[in-house]
Parts: C-alpha cells; sequence; structure tokens
C-alpha cells in the first residue's frame, strides 16, 4: 500500500490585529479500510485558547478552535501520513439485481440511504433530469456501472476545468449551461444528475495524488471534491468526474456529506472592518513517504477478488 504525506496549509492575512471567531478544521483523513492514518498533526498559529475535536453526524473529524487574543495573521496547517489502498474501477463489484438500470435499493438500505437520494437544487425545466436520463439506453436495459462511468468521464470530456477560489458552488443548471466550474461545481452537477435517476450520493472532500501531471489529473495543490455513490455489494464507491477516475484511485477521503457545505475544510469568523481582510493564501501538497519512517504493520484491506462484472 503507497504510503502518502499531505500538507496543507491556510494563511489569513489581515492589515491589522482582528479578533477571531470559532474555526471549524477539517482536514483530518478519514479512517477506513481502503486509507490507514499513521500520523496526523494540526498546527495553529497564533495558538487557539482551546482546542476540541468532535465527530459530526456523518463521522468526519471537526478540529473546533477558539481564539481570544487579536492577530493580523492566522495560520492553520495539517500534516497527516496515511497508507493508501487504490481500488481500480475492475474491484468495483455489484449485487446482480443492482448491475443492471434501473433497480431499487432495499428494505434495510433505503431507510438511511433517502437523505443522500433526494435532490437539493430546482430544476423546473427538468434540464438536469433529461441530462442524466440521456445516458440511459433507449432500446434496452443499461448498466448501472457503465451509466455511471459514462457520466463522470463524460464531463471530464465536455466540460472545462476553471478554478475558482470564491466560496460556494454553481447550481448544476449554470454548470450546464456554462459548460465549466471547478471540481465542486462538477461533483454537484453528477450528485444532482444520479439522483434524479435514484441513486444515493454523497459529496466528498479531500486531496487528489497527483504523482506526474502529464496524466492530465487535475485538482491537485489545493482541496478536491469528487462523488460517492451507494451501489450494492460495493457500499460507496468514488466517482471523480472531474478526472474520470472511477474507484478512489489517488483521491484520499476527508469529509462526507450530504451536501458540499457541510464538508467545508474550514468555516470561521472574524470581527473588524472589511477592509481588514487581505486575502486567504492555499496550498496542499500531497506527496509519496518514506516507508522505513514509517512501517506497516500489515497489507490493508485490498479487495483481492476481481470479478470484471461491471454491469455492462
Amino acid at each position: 500500500m503507497p504510503l502518502l504525506t499531505i500538507h496543507h496549509t491556510t494563511l489569513y492575512r489581515y492589515q491589522q490585529p482582528v479578533s477571531l471567531g470559532e474555526h471549524r478544521i477539517m482536514m483530518r483523513p478519514r479512517e477506513a479500510f481502503d486509507q490507514r492514518l499513521l500520523s496526523a498533526r494540526l498546527i495553529i498559529d497564533p495558538e487557539p485558547s482551546e482546542l476540541r475535536w468532535l465527530h459530526d453526524v456523518f463521522g468526519n473529524s471537526v478540529a473546533v478552535a477558539s481564539f481570544e487574543r487579536r492577530t493580523a495573521r492566522l495560520t492553520i496547517t495539517s500534516e497527516t501520513t496515511l497508507e493508501h489502498a487504490p481500488l481500480a474501477q475492475t474491484q468495483v463489484d455489484v449485487e446482480d439485481y443492482a448491475r443492471l438500470f434501473p433497480f431499487t435499493y432495499s428494505a434495510e438500505d433505503m431507510p438511511d440511504l433517502l437523505r443522500s437520494i433526494e435532490r437539493q437544487h430546482l430544476d423546473p425545466g427538468r434540464i438536469v433530469d433529461n441530462w442524466a436520463r440521456a445516458f440511459l439506453n433507449n432500446d434496452a436495459s443499461t448498466g448501472t456501472i457503465s451509466l455511471l462511468t459514462e457520466m463522470a468521464t463524460s464531463i471530464k470530456r465536455d466540460f472545462t476545468y476553471v478554478p475558482r477560489h470564491k466560496k460556494g458552488t454553481q447550481s448544476p443548471l449554470e454548470t450546464l449551461k456554462k459548460r465549466q466550474g471547478t471540481c465542486r461545481d462538477f461533483a454537484v452537477l453528477m450528485i444532482e444528475a444520479v439522483r434524479a435517476l435514484g441513486f444515493a450520493a454523497r459529496f466528498v472532500s479531500g486531496y487528489v495524488y497527483n504523482p506526474s501531471r502529464s496524466e492530465g489529473v487535475v485538482g491537485g495543490g489545493n482541496t478536491h471534491a469528487w462523488v460517492r455513490i451507494f451501489l450494492p455489494g460495493s457500499g460507496w464507491v468514488e466517482f471523480d468526474p472531474t478526472n474520470g477516475i472511477i474507484g478512489n484511485r489517488g483521491l484520499i477521503r476527508v469529509a462526507v456529506a450530504r451536501d458540499p457545505y457541510q464538508a467545508l475544510p474550514l468555516s470561521g469568523t472574524w470581527f473588524g472592518l472589511p477592509a481588514s481582510f487581505l486575502g486567504m493564501d492555499v496550498t496542499v501538497d500531497v506527496h509519496r513517504a518514506d516507508p522505513d519512517q514509517f512501517p506497516s504493520t500489515g497489507h490493508g484491506a485490498v479487495n483481492s477478488r476481481r470479478s470484471g462484472a461491471s454491469g455492462k
């Protein structure tokens, strides 16, 4: 299993010292069978008067920092090293009853998936709905994996990735109209599209490991966003529409939520004149770690059965 180290630093700059309110920090990767934390450190300058940890409703690790003294700079740095077990598309298998679309989730799963199926954006002209249904075969059943794979890869192929550092996301309608957006916008579009078809989907924020920029993977150097879709037999499966990745190859989960605003890496308040805020700088670096410094205790829970069943 590859060992990866993530350095994530956010710097807020102010013209003069300001008072800081409470800040919520979601930079600690989630523990799971495919990613195991070996070390984690959170460095905050100035040092908070209080720092406490909690798990939110989705099980994400959240650090809550409180401050007493004023400052003209706030720096928050997360340093983590983890084992990451890549899961390829060929390892994604589904139950027989779900290999062809449409299908219905089981009575046991449905109550817990309902909120992840509910759509969050208005679609009065059924534009998103029609776009999603264009991926269905008109004269035959559609393979579930084929459907979702084609949707993810079509966003990578037909839309233009344009970085945007403003908060928030575009509506799916705006993304379809502009044919461009950020990784957050593409994730929201795919989430709404698959929810229109009845799939349970969630928003994921985290990091992408891009060892060679020549591979065409975008999203490095900053936080990244993608989608998780629940498939009977495989559970929650990653789909990265920005890069056309199916499975978790290079994707490091930090926060999983129903909507993007629930998975913000950093949020907080400050008190002062509006003109006092000079800007924010974010740097993210993901690289391979020295295995000698972090001896592995095992091979992790990597799927070994390569069924190749894709529902095509």
